[in-house]
């Protein structure tokens, strides 16, 4: 049986961001998040927490290019 959300939690591990990075812009706690992510969202939240993932991704490599 294949996990809910699944794009959402590969985004995050490609991106090698931590789910609490994610769940602290979005609002909630991370043990909150992860509940979340047990049941596939409407698609109107998944692009938000994609567009927090993308935002957070492009805030690290900036960083890691001394930006």
């Amino acid at each position: 049986m294949e996990k809910a959300n699944q794009d959402i939690r590969k985004m995050i591990r490609d991106s090698g961001l931590k789910y609490w990075q994610v769940a602290e812009r979005y609002g909630v706690n991370d043990g909150n998040f992860s509940r979340k992510l047990r049941t596939e969202l409407p698609d109107k939240e998944k692009v938000k927490i994609l567009m927090i993932i993308s935002e957070l991704n492009g805030l690290k490599g900036e960083a890691e290019n001394g930006k």
